[in-house]
Order: C-alpha cells, then sequence, then structure tokens
C-alpha cells in the first residue's frame, strides 16, 4: 500500500472498485484539476460535439428535423430520413451496423469513444467539472469545503454550484425532449402553463432530475456500475489493442529520486510513485496495474506524467497510448486476424442495408381482414367483404392512394371519403369493402390481389383473402 496514497492497493485493485470502501460506504473521487496537450485536444472537441448535440434539433433539412427519434409515435428520422415500424428492419440492420462499427474501433483503439466523445464524460469533464473547479477549487479545497460545517462559505458555493447545475440540467432535458419530440413541439410546451401539458411537464421534469442526479452525485458511477460498455472490454480488447497504458518495462522499478545513493543500489525505473497518476483519474484507478475496466481512456494520466517525466528531465511517454504487445514486444501490429473478421462483416452489412435502402417503397399499405366478421350478403346476389387499410407515407409530399383488384370479377367500396390523400410524413387507417357476386363464386375462401396505386401508378401487390357462400 503506498504511502501517498493509502487507496492505492496494488494487490487488490481488481477485487473492488476505487469508488467503494472496505466498509461498502462511496469513496468519493475527487480529481486534480489537469492540464495538457490531451486535455487541451478533448476540449475543443468537446465545444465541437456539444454544439453538434445542441444545435441538431434546430438543424432541418427542407423544412423537416435532420434528427428526430420519437419512440412515442415510433417515427424516426435519420439524417433527413424517416423511418416507421414498417421500417423496424432497416433500424436494426442500422443498429447491427453502429454496434459491430464500436467492437471493431475498440478491438483496435481500445474505450477512446469513452474518453473522448461519450456524452457522459464531455459533460461530467468538460462542463460540470469545470464549473466545480471554478467554484469550489482543486480537488483538496474541496475536500476541505466538504468536510467542513455548514457555513455562510459554503452555503453560497454549494448553493451557486447546484443552481448552475440544474440551469444546466434543464438546458439538457430540453435538448433531449427536442430529439424525442421535436423542437416545435418543446416549444409548444415550454409556452404552455403546465397544467395545459402535464405530460411534457412531467416529462421535462424526470430528465432534469435524472440529469442532475447523475452529473452532481452519481457521476463516475455511471461508467462503473452502470455502462456495460466497460465490461465488454473483457472480451473485445486483446494485447494488439491500443489503450491507455504505463510502460513498465520502462517504468519499473518504480521509486522516489533520491540524492547520495549508493552506486551498488539496483538501478530504478523512470516512475517516480509520485502518484499523480492516480490523483487526476476521474475513476479513482492507478493505471500502473495495467488495462482496467474502470479505466476511461480520458489521458488525465497521460498529460500529468508527462509534465513530471518533463520536470525530472526524462523522456515523456511513460503513459500513452500503447497497446500490450508494443510495450512487451516493442513493435505494434494493429490488423489482426479479429480485425479482418470484424471488418468484413461490417462491409456485409453496410452493403446489405444499402441495397434494402434503395428498394425502400415510399408508401406501404398494410390490408387486414376486419375483426369478428366473414362475409355480408347484399340485395341481388352480392357478396362483400369489410377490410382494414393503413397506409403510411414515408415522404414529405402528399400522395393519392387507391386499391384496385387485379382481377375484375371483384369490385372495390370505400367507406366514407373516397379519396385517399395523404400528407406528408402521415399515417391514414382507413375501411374498404371488396365485393363479387355471388354466382361467381366457385370455393368458400380464395386469394385475391389488389393493386396498391401512388398517383395512378401501380407500386405494389397486396394479397389477401375473401370468403363467401357457396351454392
Amino acid at each position: 500500500m503506498s504511502k501517498n496514497n493509502p487507496h492505492i492497493q496494488p494487490d487488490k485493485f481488481r477485487d473492488a472498485l476505487a469508488t467503494v470502501q472496505e466498509d461498502g460506504k462511496r469513496n468519493w473521487i475527487y480529481p486534480k484539476k489537469v492540464t495538457g496537450k490531451y486535455y487541451r485536444w478533448r476540449t475543443y472537441l468537446s465545444w465541437v460535439l456539444l454544439g453538434i448535440l445542441f444545435a441538431g434539433p434546430f438543424i432541418h433539412v427542407n423544412g423537416r428535423p435532420w434528427l428526430l427519434f420519437n419512440i412515442f409515435e415510433r417515427k424516426f428520422i435519420i439524417f433527413g430520413a424517416v423511418f416507421w415500424p414498417q421500417d423496424t428492419y432497416l433500424l436494426i440492420f442500422l443498429l447491427l451496423i453502429f454496434v459491430l462499427f464500436i467492437i471493431l474501433f475498440t478491438v483496435v483503439y481500445g474505450r477512446v469513444f469513452c474518453g473522448w466523445a461519450c456524452p457522459q464524460t464531455l459533460f461530467m469533464e468538460m462542463v460540470f467539472r469545470k464549473i466545480e473547479y471554478w467554484i469550489e477549487g482543486d480537488a483538496n479545497q474541496q475536500r476541505k469545503l466538504n468536510a467542513m460545517p455548514w457555513n455562510g462559505e459554503k452555503i453560497r458555493k454549494k448553493g451557486v454550484k447546484m443552481a448552475i447545475f440544474v440551469l444546466i440540467s434543464l438546458v439538457i432535458s430540453h435538448t433531449v425532449m427536442a430529439y424525442l419530440i421535436g423542437i416545435d413541439r418543446v416549444k409548444e410546451i415550454v409556452s404552455q402553463s403546465p397544467t395545459e401539458n402535464m405530460a411534457g411537464f412531467i416529462g421535462l421534469m424526470a430528465f432534469t432530475g435524472i440529469f442532475l442526479f447523475v452529473f452532481s452525485w452519481f457521476r463516475e458511477q455511471a461508467c462503473l456500475v452502470v455502462c456495460p460498455y466497460g465490461r465488454l472490454q473483457g472480451v473485445l480488447l486483446d494485447n494488439n489493442s491500443i489503450n491507455v497504458a504505463y510502460d513498465y518495462v520502462r517504468g519499473e522499478p518504480r521509486g522516489m529520486i533520491r540524492k547520495n545513493v549508493s552506486s551498488e543500489a539496483p538501478p530504478l525505473g523512470d516512475c517516480i510513485d509520485c502518484t499523480l497518476c492516480v490523483q487526476v483519474c476521474p475513476t479513482g484507478i492507478d493505471i500502473r496495474n495495467g488495462v482496467q475496466m474502470e479505466c476511461v481512456n480520458c489521458t488525465a494520466c497521460i498529460d500529468v506524467c508527462d509534465e513530471v517525466m518533463e520536470k525530472v528531465d526524462r523522456p515523456k511517454g511513460l503513459i500513452r497510448y500503447a497497446s500490450e504487445t508494443s510495450i512487451k514486444e516493442g513493435f505494434q501490429k494493429l490488423i489482426t486476424s479479429r480485425v479482418k473478421g470484424y471488418t468484413v462483416i461490417l462491409v456485409l452489412l453496410v452493403a446489405a442495408f444499402i441495397g434494402l435502402l434503395t428498394t425502400r417503397t415510399d408508401l406501404e399499405a398494410t390490408v387486414t381482414r376486419f375483426r369478428g366478421m366473414t362475409y355480408q350478403e347484399r340485395e341481388g346476389g352480392v357478396v362483400s367483404n369489410l377490410y382494414e387499410v393503413t397506409f403510411i407515407n414515408k415522404t414529405f409530399d402528399r400522395q393519392q392512394v387507391a386499391l384496385v383488384p387485379a382481377d375484375e370479377a371483384f369490385q372495390v367500396e370505400v367507406v366514407g371519403d373516397t379519396n385517399w390523400n395523404l400528407e406528408g410524413q402521415t399515417k391514414f387507417e382507413g375501411r374498404f369493402f371488396v365485393t363479387k357476386t355471388q354466382e361467381d363464386l366457385k370455393v368458400n375462401q380464395e386469394n385475391i390481389t389488389l393493386l396498391l396505386l401512388q398517383n395512378g401508378e401501380v407500386i405494389d401487390k397486396i394479397k389477401t383473402s375473401f370468403v363467401g357462400p357457396v351454392k
């Protein structure tokens, strides 16, 4: 156990979380403020990503949202293209492609997504943590503030911080709701009294509470306990995967720099055991223990270690992006058989998705027999069957649709308005009868084909059944 930090236990680090004490209580993490080139690059990237995130709901292409994930109406708009429940197979393909891309990326570059692009890390480290440093100070000052009794200073700092956290959580929750129901709908909810739209108001408050809880208290636990991605590393990473890693070949045996050391003493490695890499870690781990589930590849330990190496006049890169192979054997191999296999599968999935997307129809119709009814006998020896039809217009333009029997022995009678006109991005449900003279019936049940017309042109054939009495 290190004298500098009692939480470092090299022989037990895999048996317990750094954020949990032996008695089961929360071990609150106070990461030191970090500077350095990687931190600057992450900051610049966070500005870009957060800008895209908050601007997303406001981006419209040809008057429609660029991104919309309306799970309530089961309607999704991805990069301007509309996907309905009938397009579930396309969304499944898209999800598979995304998951496989993450797997391939992780096999090669480790958990770099978590440290550079994950919304949890972006908001926690680049927004909420910065505000905390600004109001409460660095790690030691935060410890002192939390340990002191409640007084004017503590109430003022905690109150200001929490007020800002609430405001930011409100902004995030409104942004999330805009992605779910659209920015216009969110503006409508905000401009109305809560009593006029209680469901929307409760939803916004619920999202606000969740984000405030995660970023003010739960924090790194979201990565350590909730997120499954860290646990997947155990099966995705291998010795050729690039991670934030400690060069133990160069750094061990570690030890403090001392003057007047006997020349007979064994030489020490470059690690001076300052434990600053632990002190800046937002998840509280010691990167010198090797690849760990809790590491989010945030590069804070790289920046602080490089600063120390520069001060003690030793080469930088004791902690760096590297693989186990490159540290142990001195060379890096990226294109392995696993990478090739994942790449082939990913290319096949992308090709299949493009093929399905190009053959996707702009208009779909689902015809079902009316529940609880078989057939009706009319005057003049006519037999009719009642059907329900659901049209989905996936385009953004108005479409005129119709159903026409392929067999002229059948006739279609629309119930209600005989003109089926669908506005863009809408769903329409209607009913219609199919009729046939009884003398033309040869069997009790026969298959019929209905032609789906879009603006007068046949775009699909729908098969259903027709029943009636045979005399």
